[in-house]
């Protein structure tokens, strides 16, 4: 009798906790806000981009109440699991090494990534080419990740906190080339004014083993119904025409992938 009324009580406590979990009725998104064009901060301190745009879009559908909550790329995950904001729309990557922490929604975009570099500069993309090169990344990335794991012995990393300290450093000759999303690459270097100066060099990189299936919406693994909503919400916008809306603004091509 007393095991079949702790069983009760558990089965009870479960049942609550389901209900309360499915309570959404406000949905914390962090931005990194430092990220064109799927995230930047304007003049006046507040959050623009693509991934602005598609959270708002997200709340909409879900018709849930949005907040925005502006955090740096270094620590993003640790404060999500400390409850800070409840999920992470901020052009991650969606890899194993990610999903051991985090869960992730299907992806919301797929972008390559590249290196660039100024104009007269060549690559190749191997051991013996990379040698003795500087090569700046944002920290704690997958682009970190990528090349430390594979290259690190030959070249010299040097990372930064933005994409934009790196992109500084690019033009001041203090590295050679930096690897990024190829996204970002156009709209905070190639399509600024001095950007006819730099061009992307070597092959498009999408290893999945490195850069996973795209960008996801990353949330605490216990939040598997906040997972269901957005997942929901994204197949929603693609077929009602909400997301390709949101993407024209941006982009020139359809930034979802094939």
């Amino acid at each position: 009798m007393k095991k079949l009324l702790i069983a009760g009580a558990i089965m009870a406590s479960l049942a609550a906790g389901a209900v309360h979990a499915k309570e959404w009725k406000t949905v914390r998104f962090a931005i990194e806000g430092a990220y064109p064009p799927f995230s930047w901060t304007d003049e006046k301190g507040q959050l623009q981009g693509f991934d602005v745009d598609m959270a708002n879009a997200l709340c909409e559908q879900m018709q849930v109440k949005c907040k925005l909550i502006a955090q740096d790329w270094d620590g993003i995950i640790p404060a999500l699991l400390a409850r800070r904001y409840d999920a992470i729309l901020a052009a991650m990557s969606i890899t194993e090494e990610r999903q051991r922490t985090v869960d992730f929604t299907n992806r919301y975009a797929l972008v390559p990534n590249k290196f660039v570099a100024k104009k007269d500069a060549t690559l190749e993309l191997s051991k013996e080419g990379l040698k003795g090169k500087k090569v700046g990344v944002q920290i704690a990335t997958t682009h970190d990740k990528y090349l430390s794991e594979n290259f690190g012995k030959e070249l010299a990393l040097v990372r930064y906190g933005t994409a934009d300290e790196a992109y500084l450093d690019l033009k001041s000759g203090r590295v050679d080339y930096v690897f990024l999303d190829a996204t970002a690459i156009e709209e905070g270097l190639l399509n600024k004014e001095g950007g006819d100066q730099y061009t992307f060099v070597g092959p498009s990189i999408t290893d999945e083993k490195w850069f996973g299936e795209g960008f996801g919406i990353a949330v605490r693994k216990q939040d598997q119904d906040l997972k269901q909503m957005l997942n929901k919400a994204i197949g929603e916008l693609r077929e009602n025409g909400k997301y390709k809306a949101v993407n024209d603004k941006y982009f020139e091509y359809d930034v979802y992938g094939e």
